[in-house]
């Protein structure tokens, strides 16, 4: 069976709209400019792996139908990728049990100060999370589908974020301003590279444009999608700017590997 990933939302921090309904310079008539707040779902034949839990979580998974999620992945602490942490509830209760989660050590600091109910029995509930250390490399299997995830550090401002490569063939990097030059080599021959693009101009924390331009020259992905794009970001214009080989992600875009 072919896994899919789905990215559920490729907005930046502030969505599109933004919370006071304004949608910048992107056209509010079309529906690939409504953008949530970046998060990623990798499927399998009976298991949905997401990649951070976007405040818009509860949404997102209504609207591409994901009826359970079975682990997650996250890429780093801040609060467009782990406000929506809560909703995972509802899978506790389904599954029977804590979902398991993998972060870096600075990612289950921040969500265990912020979130300890999640991970800690009250006085009247369980936990619902179980916190595991992300390692180099995760691998799980469903049916005859096998799963690896390769694990490394990006610089994303003054912070580290994670990168996801899944099967040596798919990567992820949602936030991202520099790679690290040992780890260049694993975004060479990739058939989809999704990453961050925030905006037009440079930005300190993020990829702008031609940020990604260069680097796909560099390692010349079969296709690159841009995600955490930004209200300045209209679908349509940018998508004029490109080639063919690039293009901008929208709200359940699915990518089949």
């Amino acid at each position: 069976m072919n896994l899919k990933f789905i990215i559920l939302g490729c907005g930046s921090s502030l969505g599109v709209p933004r919370i006071d309904g304004n949608y910048g310079d992107c056209d509010p008539k079309n529906p690939k400019n409504f953008r949530t707040r970046c998060c990623a779902l990798i499927k399998s034949k009976n298991k949905n792996v997401l990649i951070d839990t976007s405040p818009d979580l509860k949404n997102q998974l209504i609207k591409n139908k994901i009826k359970n999620i079975h682990k997650v992945f996250y890429t780093h602490y801040h609060a467009d990728q782990t406000h929506g942490i809560n909703e995972l509830r509802l899978f506790f209760l389904k599954n029977r049990g804590p979902i398991d989660i993998y972060t870096d050590l600075s990612t289950k600091k921040y969500l265990k100060k912020s979130f300890n109910y999640c991970f800690t029995k009250t006085s009247e509930y369980p936990p619902i999370l179980k916190i595991n250390k992300l390692k180099n490399m995760h691998s799980y299997k469903d049916a005859n589908t096998s799963v690896n995830l390769k694990c490394f550090k990006v610089k994303h401002g003054n912070i580290d974020s994670i990168c996801y490569i899944i099967n040596k063939k798919l990567a992820y990097a949602s936030d991202i301003s520099d790679i690290y030059k040992k780890d260049l080599k694993h975004f060479k021959n990739l058939k989809y590279l999704v990453i961050d693009c925030l905006q037009y101009d440079p930005h300190p924390s993020h990829f702008c444009l031609k940020d990604v331009i260069n680097l796909v020259k560099k390692v010349k992905p079969k296709k690159t999608i841009l995600t955490n794009l930004n209200s300045r970001i209209d679908y349509n214009e940018v998508k004029k700017k490109l080639p063919k080989h690039i293009i901008p992600a929208f709200d359940g875009l699915t990518l089949n590997f």
